[in-house]
């Protein structure tokens, strides 16, 4: 098992909340890391169909089998949505607990326990491994992006096409397994079956080719309607599918940076997939060498990044503070992290080199923004500072 970053911080919020709501994608670790936080706590999971049945049939009678129990972990909690509303007096009775829930569906599951349980519950967001967790080193925290130290290199990296190509869901590292075929089984196992779970999505061909122009846009700026006319689909129908793959944790909106700077601003959010693996396994690359081939080479290392600067914040138990900015000329950084007094641009470069031109658009925003420095991620080894910028590996950006 690889040790999580969100572990303490999950812990600790169990000690201080009656529930703790522990969410993100399939596979990403949630049931095993629950499981070895509190290795003490009755665990039952929703997707057995008995336990599910009681759930849904006899709420009341189920939780009734929890009282005066220390701890309960409920695997999948989104299999009975109406639970949670008969939770809200047991955990007001005080009759068991701490409660542990997991599930995979982000807004809708989040808004319904929001509803039900709010100022009882705590919200985590796990999501696959981050690379300092691959590498088993302890991660940095969103400020630290910006501290580079002495020069360095870290050792024996993996190397960069390879670890696109595989992504970073724990069960692919952990068991050695071959990416396109676990992630052709992820696809047609937990896709397709949240879509048939969360909407009456007739088509399902018509959608798969829907999830593909997507991957084919990742890390560029969401054009709906654009997106609507390619997949030969209505914009509402677009938006609700969008909608979907968010609920999922396939995609994520990178919202605009709201700082002005007086320019003129492009006020659409950009696309990214949550998991570099994903987005390569639908973009129908099979072989590492390939991903260095590939025309989409830049945006599948943007997307990469970009989720690993989510977890920086997701895996302390934090909001992300993570923007695109772009202004109506094209010029542009690829994520901005707000800090509330500073801000931290940050430029994404695929490519093991680092030429002086690839610092203009930090060197721009600095000029606008007045901040003191930018992070600028790249393809190579090796950490170090240069001019105001600190450079940083690929391996080392989380």
């Amino acid at each position: 098992m690889y040790a999580r970053t969100l572990h303490n911080r999950l812990v600790e919020l169990a000690h201080s909340y009656p529930a703790v709501f522990l969410t993100g994608p399939r596979q990403s670790g949630k049931t095993t890391l629950a499981r070895a936080s509190f290795p003490d706590f009755l665990y039952l999971s929703l997707e057995h169909l008995q336990t599910r049945e009681e759930a849904i049939e006899d709420p009341q009678g189920f939780l009734r089998r929890f009282e005066g129990i220390g701890g309960v972990i409920l695997d999948e909690a989104q299999r009975a949505p109406d639970l949670f509303s008969y939770l809200q007096g047991f955990l007001d009775d005080e009759r068991g607990g701490p409660f542990v829930l997991t599930g995979s569906q982000h807004f809708l599951l989040s808004e319904r326990i929001s509803q039900s349980l709010a100022g009882r519950i705590a919200i985590l967001e796990l999501m696959p491994l981050s690379v300092a967790e691959l590498a088993g080193r302890q991660a940095l925290e969103p400020e630290q992006l910006a501290d580079a130290g002495a020069p360095g290199q870290e050792e024996r990296p993996m190397p960069l096409e390879e670890l696109l190509l595989a992504g970073l869901f724990p069960r692919v590292h952990a068991r050695g397994l071959e990416p396109t075929t676990w992630y052709d089984g992820y696809v047609r196992t937990y896709v397709e079956r949240d879509v048939r779970t969360l909407s009456n999505v007739g088509d399902l061909d018509a959608f798969a080719r829907f999830v593909t122009l997507c991957a084919g846009r990742s890390g560029q700026i969401l054009n709906a309607s654009a997106l609507a006319g390619d997949a030969g689909v209505s914009q509402p129908t677009a938006r609700r599918w969008l909608s979907i793959l968010r609920t999922s944790y396939v995609i994520d909106l990178l919202p605009p940076h709201h700082q002005n700077f007086n320019k003129r601003l492009v006020k659409r959010p950009k696309m990214h997939f949550l998991d570099a693996g994903l987005l390569c396994y639908l973009l129908g690359i099979r072989r590492p060498q390939d991903v260095l081939l590939h025309p989409l080479r830049g945006a599948i290392f943007e997307t990469f990044v970009i989720a690993e600067l989510r977890k920086l914040f997701l895996h302390q138990g934090r909001r992300p503070q993570l923007y695109s900015w772009r202004d109506s000329n094209g010029r542009e950084v690829d994520a901005v992290l707000d800090f509330g007094t500073r801000r931290l641009p940050v430029e994404v470069k695929s490519g093991e080199t680092v030429r002086s031109d690839a610092f203009r658009g930090l060197d721009h925003y600095l000029r606008l923004s007045g901040d003191a420095g930018g992070v600028l991620v790249y393809g190579g080894r090796q950490t170090y500072r240069r001019r105001n910028h600190v450079v940083r590996s690929y391996w080392a950006c989380s």
